[in-house]
């Protein structure tokens, strides 16, 4: 629970540094601190560059000289402090900048601009960054006098404007007085922005990541839905900017039209075409919306003709990266682990195969420096730097995090294949406690991985959500199954879990665990189960299924599909999961909830939420708990406040959600 998390990996253009977003929790603070850390090739050292605790999604300048970054750390010892607010924390998060070579840091602007993402200019001299259309003072006054606190649904959303400033006059007033970082007041009559901010260009929605041009005379930006939502997929287009328009708020023009969300976007050398990926789970640019595996593209800018790459490549692509010299490396998942290919149209071959899991790969945009992050279910992520793809083999590690893990005893692990009721081919991972691998007759926790597009495999993991090595350590052989739906796979294997959302998968997983039983890996009188996320959906259906397991523990799962829906960000994909809108199918609807074979439970049942959860609201816990409630099944709910559903606010919620699962597991469940 006490493990440091990469977040995110920059290398600078040369090659010549890397800088990091490393998070870790502060339990005294009862909060999660996100830092900046550089490494100098030069002499091989990493060190803290930031110490605000509120640093993020750092970018080197196209010259190296300076690291942009976003931080919601306060300018002046007096900003926005109030008796509910940390007094460490603003409430605006801007971009700041801060120089390599050492000085402390500054923000580019001084207004109070919400900067949803930034980019550096083709050229260094500007930052672009994104915020939502800003109001004078007079139209922002004149909105809380008529509507005081009052919340107008969608009525009150703006979109975003997208800006570029400058950074010299940021550089001149970080050398002058503190007094020159204090907030900047607008005329009451104007929009509250720099005084040399230029327009580039209007959005009716947020926009979501930018990409200039190398050859700094375009703009291309992704956008998304303001309220986060996921309603429509249409709402996730890219489109083209001029850099230098001749009047403000010119027009964008759209690349895409289609029914993916597209990310990572990636000029060509020549500033002609753009490469993105298609996440798994993100829908697909190819016809109608399906939640298929990652994807890769290239488009052309003026036309928006795309081309599939990597297509001949059955797995899952994620992170991938632009060399030097115009080649595609990308990060592919196939089964239990992830490997760093190279790509060229649609075919593929292995640049890096150490086993486990690569990710975060970075080339630099001149000469052969390339990162990319590498874990193993027993090594944590460690940042690696190599000269370019041929010395990807001799990458060195050049972080040390978590060293605490090397110290323990080790767990054990391996795949483990089984065939489903239907005949369908099944892979998981069996987590063995130290020293127990090859023992039989073990008491047994199936853990159940989120998404559902996502995979368990040869990847390190140590936090609330990742807890199967410490139930290892506690005891517990750990099945971590990769029902269908999970990426890796094939397309098809994952696509066959609509629109039987819980029903075949929780075929899938039951048909693994009588394997284990069968095997006499597991022991059939001492078996646990529990998930978070669609994981928690999962337990919370196969509960109604079968009475084998002696105990569960669930978390931010649905009990129901309609109004979750409803509440869930990410409505879209729900409708198209159970094959329509909940009254175009409510027979599925019905046939696909655990609520209404609810009545089967017998198995005591841990449950948590946070209640500030819009992925799964945390009323489906409290429907769970009254309905185990009335039927006298033994149960506990723990509600953590204010937490979303990734439990990211305080470190000791998800301290206490671990603690008091593995109590419950070894009350019902004792070795």
């Amino acid at each position: 629970m006490n493990a440091s998390d990469v977040n995110e990996v920059r290398i600078a253009p040369d090659g010549s540094a890397v800088v990091m977003a490393v998070s870790a929790p502060d339990w005294q603070q009862k909060r999660f601190n996100e830092d900046l850390w550089l490494w100098s090739r030069k002499d091989g050292k990493l060190l803290p560059l930031t110490h605000s605790g509120h640093d993020s999604a750092p970018e080197f300048s196209p010259d190296g000289k300076y690291i942009a970054f976003l931080s919601d750390r306060p300018m002046s010892p007096d900003e926005d402090k109030s008796d509910d607010k940390d007094d460490d924390k603003s409430d605006t998060s801007r971009v700041w900048l801060i120089p390599v070579n050492g000085g402390e840091a500054f923000p580019l602007y001084r207004e109070k601009l919400d900067a949803h993402t930034f980019a550096w200019s083709a050229d260094g001299t500007s930052v672009i960054f994104s915020t939502t259309q800003p109001l004078s003072k007079d139209a922002e006054d004149a909105k809380k006098a008529e509507w005081k606190d009052v919340i107008r649904w969608r009525e009150q959303e703006r979109g975003d404007v997208l800006i570029g400033l400058p950074v010299a006059g940021a550089i001149r007033a970080s050398i002058q007085s503190p007094a020159a970082n204090q907030e900047a007041k607008a005329a009451d009559d104007k929009p509250a922005l720099p005084a040399d901010a230029q327009v580039l260009a209007h959005s009716a929605l947020e926009i979501a990541e930018i990409a200039p041009s190398p050859t700094g005379d375009q703009i291309a930006f992704e956008t998304g839905p303001i309220s986060h939502r996921l309603e429509n997929p249409g709402d996730s287009e890219m489109f083209v900017v001029p850099a230098h328009p001749s009047a403000q708020g010119v027009d964008a023009r759209q690349v895409t039209h289609n029914l993916g969300l597209e990310s990572h976007l990636t000029w060509s050398k020549d500033g002609k075409r753009i490469y993105f990926a298609v996440h798994a789970g993100s829908g697909s640019i190819e016809g109608a919306y399906q939640d298929v595996q990652g994807r890769l593209y290239v488009i052309d800018a003026a036309t928006g003709a795309f081309t599939r790459l990597g297509g001949d490549f059955a797995g899952s692509w994620d992170d991938f990266t632009i060399t030097s010299d115009g080649k595609i490396l990308a990060c592919g998942l196939t089964g239990t682990e992830v490997q760093l290919y190279g790509v060229d149209g649609a075919k593929y071959e292995v640049i890096g195969s150490v086993p486990g899991t690569y990710a975060k790969v970075v080339a630099a945009r001149k000469g052969q420096g390339l990162i990319f992050t590498h874990s193993t279910i027993n090594s944590p992520t460690q940042v690696y730097f190599a000269d370019g793809t041929a010395g990807v083999g001799a990458a060195k590690a050049i972080t040390a995090f978590n060293p605490l893990f090397a110290e323990r005893a080790q767990v054990e692990w391996a795949t483990y294949k089984w065939t489903s009721k239907d005949g369908t081919p099944v892979e998981g991972v069996l987590i063995y406690p130290p020293g127990k691998k090859g023992a039989k007759n073990l008491r047994m926790l199936t853990l159940i991985h989120g998404g559902p597009e996502d995979a368990d495999g040869n990847h390190f993991g140590a936090d609330w959500y990742d807890w199967a090595t410490l139930a290892a350590a506690k005891g517990w052989l750990v099945f971590r199954p990769n029902y269908r739906g999970s990426t890796g796979y094939g397309d098809k294997f994952m696509l066959e879990i609509a629109p039987h959302l819980v029903s075949v998968p929780g075929v899938d997983i039951l048909s693994g665990v009588d394997a284990l039983v069968k095997d006499g890996i597991a022991d059939p009188n001492k078996l646990a189960i529990g998930g978070y996320s669609y994981g928690g959906y999962m337990t919370n259906w196969l509960i109604t299924q079968t009475t084998r397991f002696k105990a569960a523990v669930t978390g931010a799962g649905a009990v129901e599909h309609a109004a979750n829906w409803g509440n869930d960000d990410l409505t879209w994909d729900d409708a198209w999961y159970l094959g329509g809108t909940p009254w175009e199918k409510p027979e599925i609807y019905q046939s696909e909830a655990a609520l209404f074979q609810i009545n089967k439970v017998t198995t005591p049942t841990h449950i948590v939420g946070g209640n500030a959860d819009v992925r799964v609201s945390y009323l489906e816990q409290v429907l769970l708990e009254r309905a185990l409630q009335k039927l006298n099944v033994a149960h506990t709910l723990l509600v953590f406040p204010g937490e979303n559903h990734p439990l990211d606010k305080n470190p000791w919620h998800g301290y206490i959600k671990v603690r008091e699962e593995l109590k419950w597991l070894d009350k019902y469940v004792p070795e």
